[in-house]
């Protein structure tokens, strides 16, 4: 890899780690919206963040060292997800060493992680989370690699960035194993990122949470390193389904400054839209009770697979 591509894929996922925080504060700036609210504004995560950051962490008795180093092993895998997918650019620092299954892979490693944390102080809650967030993660993860799959056997390549750019250099048609593969991929987003229908991120409420009831016994930094982390497995997410299926305006290396900024803005605009889509599911969605949730991620791995066999049978 040229010392430019490097550098323009180091750009772009330190780019994505900073404006995770605003993104989720735009999803929730645009549900206040649509909820007929004012909201908090989009740079309430980063503030949030900022007060978490300078509070004493608090750290039960029987915490192993496991507890602590949950929230450092999340954020790490994110960074390195954030440095597999392409953002702005179609280059990637880690594009040539981990493909797709290693991207699953890093999204598992984050939630073992925290789930093994929800365990490790031995709370009911904690224990429940854990439970509920493997099982929607059992469920899941085979139609995200169907999704994958379908994209790769299109482009003839695992490695994300290699997708983006084939499908971006090619004329805008519909591919209906792609529409269905979006389908699928939307649902496994809003399971895996703990949004409605299958969780709630603004409650704690017993019959409801997944991902909040792993992370209640968390403050101060690692804390604010758990709420991180969800924001940029949000960011990573909206930006493989950009890539997968609106590749359009990814720069390249070559373009220079102006076609960077011509990247960013694209992206940003892209980013915005899919914020406000998801913010307009959750409005119009009522959450499902937590044994629909396996109805929910059998309908996405069905539409996943029909991707797969309408590319085998149309090829396209």
């Amino acid at each position: 890899m040229r010392a430019q591509d490097l550098l323009l894929g180091i750009f772009q996922a330190l780019l994505s780690i900073a404006a995770a925080p605003l993104l989720l504060g735009w999803v929730n700036q645009c549900r206040a919206w649509l909820q007929n609210r004012r909201g908090a504004g989009v740079l309430q995560p980063y503030r949030v963040l900022r007060k978490l950051m300078h509070k004493d962490a608090v750290i039960a008795h029987n915490a192993s060292p496991l507890f602590r180093a949950s929230p450092y092993v999340q954020f790490g895998a994110m960074c390195l997800a954030a440095a597999i997918i392409p953002v702005v650019s179609v280059t990637a620092p880690l594009a040539a060493a981990a493909d797709v299954i290693a991207l699953v892979g890093l999204f598992a490693l984050a939630r073992v992680a925290i789930a093994l944390a929800g365990m490790d102080i031995g709370t009911a809650f904690g224990s429940l989370g854990a439970r509920r967030e493997m099982m929607v993660g059992f469920l899941s993860e085979p139609a995200l690699l169907m999704v994958f799959f379908t994209a790769s056997l299109i482009c003839g390549s695992t490695l994300l960035p290699v997708i983006a750019g084939t499908l971006a250099g090619r004329a805008p048609i519909l591919y209906p194993s792609l529409a269905f593969a979006g389908v699928a991929f939307t649902m496994v987003l809003l399971a895996e990122n703990a949004r409605i229908p299958i969780d709630n991120p603004a409650t704690h409420l017993e019959l409801t949470m997944i991902h909040e009831a792993m992370a209640l016994e968390y403050s101060a930094r690692h804390m604010a390193l758990v709420e991180w982390t969800s924001a940029l497995k949000l960011m990573n997410f909206m930006a493989i389904g950009l890539a997968l299926f609106v590749p359009w305006g990814l720069t390249a290396a070559t373009a220079g400054p102006g076609g960077l900024v011509v990247g960013i803005a694209a992206t940003a605009l892209k980013l915005a839209v899919a914020g406000a889509g998801l913010a307009l599911i959750e409005t119009a969605s009522a959450k499902l009770r937590i044994f629909r949730a396996p109805e929910f991620l059998a309908t996405a791995f069905l539409f996943a697979v029909l991707g797969l066999l309408v590319h085998q049978l149309l090829g396209s």
